[in-house]
């Protein structure tokens, strides 16, 4: 097959810079053959060299003495669990594809991070996913909302893996570049950790799963552009096709493989396919590899090299053997019926080679490609829109004045999208298969419990002795991208604190984070500004939380023709919860159960009292400005500590934290979360008085910081900012009736303001306010909260 010479035109089509193209004739010592400038391009995209994003990357903290496998070395980061037991977690995106083709973006995207954790040697036992798009209004916005959730069930629910939890946003922001973030967690022992790394001159290397075919050609590249009308159609061949049940033969394969200790190294062959796993492994090794593209399983006839090595053909793994045990390898793939074929070997060159038809097409250190892509310091010039949204004050904007109108507003926030139940989207998949969900979705949190058989089999008797009771995993996905287009730095900071709040409120404390960096084009000043201040707010997060970054994707080139994407980092972090009697909910559980209110009702140090950015601005008002709520990391470290305080001394017997929709919000969705075990809805409703906490909620100079204040205090508190403002650091808890006074007290000596709201009861929740009493029968709340979403897609 002929190939086409190299252009300038052909460079630019190929997304290398002239100063790029000049760079890999310096590495290269000559002209690159097309197959070697295809090579490049897909390995120096962002997608996968991170050149625009590693300087700001580094400034995450990734040191802890738990980490055992740390950010940017492997295929997922591990940490441990104690017990001789680890955690192998990653989240990924797969943005691009999910627009073009929303099924099969969405369920390859699923594919994709299931593989990296098996890679590492790990079971896969749980599946997260974060997802973004336009209002549902739009009839395209539903195509792409029904068919990505379609994939994402499709796969993990063939795969036989539960997805617990999730997020899902709906702002216009998305149409036409929806975000689909995968997460994926998978458990195994110490002495279990697989690495990617072709070690061993002379090991034979060994290719495994389906043939390699033209779909998902030069993925990479493509999740690597501005995505356009014209772009997406014509790129339509690089969005993969899944097959679910192929990967679970896979798995099960590659680790009985692992097991009998003939692997040297493994790696998947997701983006960039046989590029990436080939001189990848060979980096991390500082060996060379050599392969034969004549000995790779073909599923079209006549493939070139370029298409044969860019191919992102799904559920393949590249196997380093010990040589002298091929036999072992070739009869556990034949048990599983998997295809294979043995392609090549390990040097001691440095180098990979890539032959066909009797030729060397590729001949390309590897090192160079793998790990010493260009990188660059872009420009970052804060955005002018900042500045109005920074002068954005409360006058113009009426405040709620009785107690219809407040009913009526949280109707209508609970049927909001974005706040609406998402049981149309969970309902659809498995979060019940293997039988190990304790937090199933619909919680701040779910909850998983690890136990013996969940880690790869060898020798089951060693793993019961080593695993001296269950481990109880809490995990939470988190963004919200209105917050970091307001405020980059302080959004970064509301990202990383909700979760680990929602992991305080389970009673879990935090591990570790993977995160997600969906973004505009980095060459933008404005959108690399966004990029730059959001990094570091969620840097300075993590460290305030001790939740070190472990590994993750970063997605740049999101946008529309009509505009970027609002900047949506996505943070999934895991806790651990050191007994099960603390796992907690957050529904109410027992009528005449108190209910408590951990954190200053409204922040009066803000001007907009919590109601920048808000949903009650966005819905209400039709406002999407306004500086968002003020994260300051010390008083969220602190409400975390003491509520799993509460928590370990027993007695909380709920606790859910306040986001999006105020304290009204949270209030109502303590009452209508609950599901009973045959999957329907268990209502309770509740009796709220916040006159008192309106009137205590501007802190005394004199006193503490819920200390009594005077009738200027109480006046100055809007009432809208009161049920729907957001402000931070505030979780509602309920206990026992005779265990408030002491819940309130032990609070408010650590330091956190804690007051008594009122009392679970009756079937209505009814809140009295100095703009009156109302009170609405729960069934109604429901209705709004449960049936939005389905009515919408109807």
């Amino acid at each position: 097959m002929t190939e086409p010479a190299i252009t300038p035109a052909l460079v630019a089509k190929h997304n290398l810079t002239p100063e790029e193209y000049a760079h890999v004739r310096e590495i290269l010592g000559r002209e690159p053959s097309y197959t070697e400038l295809g090579i490049f391009s897909v390995m120096w995209s962002e997608h996968c060299s991170y050149k625009n994003t590693r300087p700001l990357l580094k400034t995450f903290p990734t040191k802890s003495p738990k980490i055992l496998v740390g950010a940017g070395e492997e295929n997922a980061g591990i940490i441990d669990i104690g017990d001789g037991l680890a955690i192998a977690f990653k989240i990924e995106s797969h943005n691009h594809p999910s627009a073009v083709e929303p099924f099969q973006g969405a369920a390859t995207g699923v594919g994709g991070i299931v593989r990296d954790i098996f890679t590492m040697g790990a079971r896969p036992i749980a599946a997260l996913n974060s997802l973004r798009f336009g209002e549902l209004t739009n009839p395209e916005v539903r195509r792409l909302f029904s068919g990505v959730v379609a994939g994402i069930a499709h796969y993990g629910n063939c795969f036989g893996i539960p997805t617990l939890a999730g997020e899902v946003y709906f702002d216009k922001s998305y149409e036409g570049n929806p975000l689909v973030n995968a997460f994926c967690l998978g458990v195994l022992r110490h002495d279990q950790i697989a690495r990617g790394a072709a070690r061993g001159i002379g090991n034979p290397v060994f290719y495994v799963g389906p043939a390699t075919g033209r779909d998902g050609l030069a993925g990479a590249a493509f999740a690597s552009q501005d995505l356009t009308e014209e772009s997406a159609e014509q790129q339509r061949g690089a969005v993969q096709v899944g097959d679910p049940f192929m990967e679970k033969l896979v798995c099960e394969a590659c680790l009985e493989l692992l097991a009998t200790g003939a692997v040297a190294g493994i790696q998947d062959m997701g983006a960039a396919g046989l590029t990436c796993s080939t001189c990848e492994t060979a980096a991390r090794a500082g060996t060379g590899i050599e392969i034969e593209l004549d000995k790779v399983p073909q599923r079209a006839p006549n493939m070139s090299s370029y298409e044969l090595m860019l191919s992102e053909s799904q559920e393949r793994m590249l196997i380093i053997v010990h040589k002298g045990r091929e036999e072992e390898v070739k009869r556990i793939f034949d048990k599983w019926d998997l295809p294979w074929s043995e392609i090549g070997f390990v040097t001691d060159t440095g180098r990979m080679v890539v032959k066909h038809g009797g030729r060397v097409v590729a001949d390309i250190p590897a090192k160079k490609i793998a790990d010493e892509s260009p990188v660059y310091q872009r420009e970052a010039v804060e955005p002018a829109y900042l500045k109005e949204v920074r002068s954005f004050r409360l006058e113009g904007i009426p405040d709620v004045t009785n107690a219809a109108q407040a009913e009526q507003i949280l109707k209508q926030l609970l049927s909001w999208p974005t706040i609406a139940s998402k049981n149309w989207v969970y309902r659809q998949y498995d979060h019940m298969v293997r039988d190990n969900s304790v937090v199933c979705p619909g919680s701040d949190a779910a909850v998983l419990r690890i136990k013996a058989d969940c880690v790869p089999q060898d020798d089951l008797k060693s793993q019961i002795s080593d695993l001296r009771s269950d481990k109880y995993i809490a995990l939470s996905v988190d963004g919200n991208g209105t917050y970091v287009y307001l405020d980059p730095y302080e959004g970064g900071k509301a990202v990383v604190t909700e979760a680990a709040r929602n992991l305080a409120c389970s009673g879990a404390v935090p591990l570790g984070v993977t995160d997600n960096l969906n973004y505009g084009n980095p060459h933008k000043p404005e959108l690399f500004w966004q990029l730059k201040e959001s990094v570091r707010g969620l840097a300075d997060a993590c460290r305030a939380f001790n939740a070190p970054v472990t590994g993750g994707n970063c997605s740049l080139y999101n946008q529309n023709p009509s505009g970027p994407i609002d900047p949506t980092p996505t943070v999934a972090m895991v806790g651990l919860i050191e007994a099960p009697e603390h796992i907690t909910t957050q529904w109410f559980k027992d009528p005449g159960d108190a209910i408590i209110l951990l954190g200053a009702p409204v922040d009066f140090d803000d001007p907009l009292q919590g109601l920048g950015g808000s949903a009650y601005l966005q819905v209400v008002h039709g406002r999407k400005t306004g500086s968002p709520p003020r994260c300051e990391l010390e008083p969220g470290r602190v409400l975390h500590s003491t509520l799993l305080g509460l928590i370990r001394a027993g007695g909380i017997k709920s606790a859910h934290d306040c986001s999006e929709g105020g304290l009204a919000v949270t209030l109502a969705e303590c009452c209508l979360s609950q599901l009973t075990a045959r999957n329907t809805p268990r209502l309770i409703g509740a009796t709220v008085d916040l006159t008192p906490v309106a009137q205590a909620s501007r802190p005394s100079p004199e006193g503490p910081a819920m200390g009594g204040a005077g009738p200027d205090a109480a006046a100055s508190a809007r009432l809208d900012a009161l049920l729907f403002g957001e402000t931070q650091h505030r979780v509602v808890i309920t206990c026992a009736e005779l265990d408030a006074p002491k819940v309130v007290e032990r609070a408010r000596l650590m330091g956190v303001p804690a007051a008594r709201l009122g009392t679970v009861e009756g079937d209505r929740l009814t809140v009295k306010t100095a703009g009156g009493e109302w009170s609405a029968p729960v069934s109604e709340l429901h209705d709004a909260w449960w049936n939005s979403i389905a009515r919408a897609m109807s």
